[in-house]
């Protein structure tokens, strides 16, 4: 089985369900409670949010745990929104972002607010020239994602950030969640980022957690209210085990990271060549230092994603549509479409995602049933 869908999930870490379990039978506490069990539990929350912060070159209190990406983008979009909402009610972010954010920023449209989506040009990316032109005196929020999730193009996150040194009082948030352990980490420690949003089964860890950096002294309003948690931030008992997990995760993907982000590019760029060269094949990624190393798009004339993909399948090689949260609604993907990909060729997307354990022979297998896949398909279209 070779397995190239890393960007929608990736398979918890053996040392990862290892922690996951003895926390679960062993630090079982409320870290809530003030008793010799909690405090026992307590004490490991605070060692795993002290070793994420460590990892992440932050302070340990910038660090709040999530139940993933979903969650932590709506909790910066629409805890911004109502922590600022008498400063301003304009929020900017890009036409190319993952749904959480795109739909969070369509909630808040309906409350009156207004959001500003910038353009992306042919090969994906925004123009630093248009977020200046589109701050106003009431803009609140810009956020715009490190590494879009179809394609893997690597937005220009520090151009961004000097234009918005000069507007101190704009929350700008990045959504990171697809650039954690891809050698991107200089870019994501750019000081003027306020937030950042990560989720752990993107790297191996637990599902159903993850975690965001909040810049001290930046405020947003909780949207989950209750016992205080999270300094009164995020109310709701942690969940211990897979914290704990997601931070020997964030561990392990970080140890010898160059050398695992050297290996991914490779692999991507040995597929890329082979497949470039054939006729009917549409390249969305490019072989290029600001594209993503883990992440290539393409797609074959006449053939619908979703069968490419099921036709990799019976090879026993899994990847996916452009993404998998719209993979079974038959949706356009939303990055081609603001790139202006004519309807036709956008539906034959499909996407090849990697990670740090991803082989050289795997890529020799891909590209020998992506051949006989081709032929098949060219033959049935003559």
């Amino acid at each position: 089985m070779i397995y190239f869908d890393n960007s929608a999930t990736t398979a918890a870490a053996p040392e990862v369900l290892k922690t996951y379990q003895t926390v679960s039978e062993d630090f079982f506490g409320n870290p809530s409670s003030l008793h010799a069990i909690g405090n026992k539990a307590d004490n490991l929350l605070t060692q795993s949010r002290k070793q994420i912060a460590s990892l992440m070159k932050v302070r340990p209190d910038e660090i709040y745990f999530t139940s993933g990406g979903t969650e932590g983008d709506n909790w910066v979009v629409k805890g911004t929104a109502i922590e600022k909402h008498q400063f301003g009610k304009h929020l900017i972010t890009t036409e190319i972002e993952h749904p959480a954010i795109k739909n969070s920023m369509a909630q808040l449209e309906k409350l009156g607010f207004e959001v500003t989506y910038l353009p992306v040009d042919k090969r994906g990316f925004i123009n630093p020239a248009d977020l200046k032109a589109a701050i106003r005196s009431d803009t609140i929020l810009v956020s715009i994602m490190a590494v879009n999730n179809e394609i893997g193009s690597i937005q220009p996150i520090k151009e961004a950030a000097t234009i918005l040194e000069d507007y101190p009082n704009v929350h700008f948030h990045v959504d990171a969640v697809q650039s954690i352990g891809k050698g991107l980490e200089a870019l994501l420690q750019t000081p003027r980022i306020d937030f950042l949003t990560f989720s752990a089964h993107k790297f191996h860890g637990p599902r159903g957690t993850g975690f965001i950096y909040a810049k001290k002294g930046r405020m947003i309003a909780p949207l989950l209210t209750g016992g205080g948690q999270e300094n009164n931030w995020r109310s709701g008992t942690e969940n211990l085990p897979a914290i704990a997990g997601m931070a020997k995760a964030l561990r392990l993907l970080l140890t010898n990271e160059a050398a695992k982000v050297v290996q991914q590019r490779a692999i991507k760029e040995k597929i890329y060549q082979h497949v470039k060269q054939l006729p009917k094949v549409t390249l969305f990624s490019e072989d290029a230092q600001d594209f993503a190393p883990h992440i290539l798009c393409f797609g074959i004339e006449g053939v619908r994603g979703e069968t490419v993909v099921h036709a990799f399948e019976d090879h026993d090689i899994y990847l996916s549509t452009t993404s998998a949260c719209a993979s079974k609604t038959g949706a356009i993907s939303g990055t081609l479409a603001a790139m202006h990909v004519p309807e036709k060729i956008a539906t034959s997307a499909v996407r090849v995602s990697l990670d740090e354990n991803n082989t050289m022979a795997e890529a020799d297998a891909f590209i020998k049933a992506f051949d006989q896949i081709y032929h098949r398909f060219e033959i049935i279209n003559s």
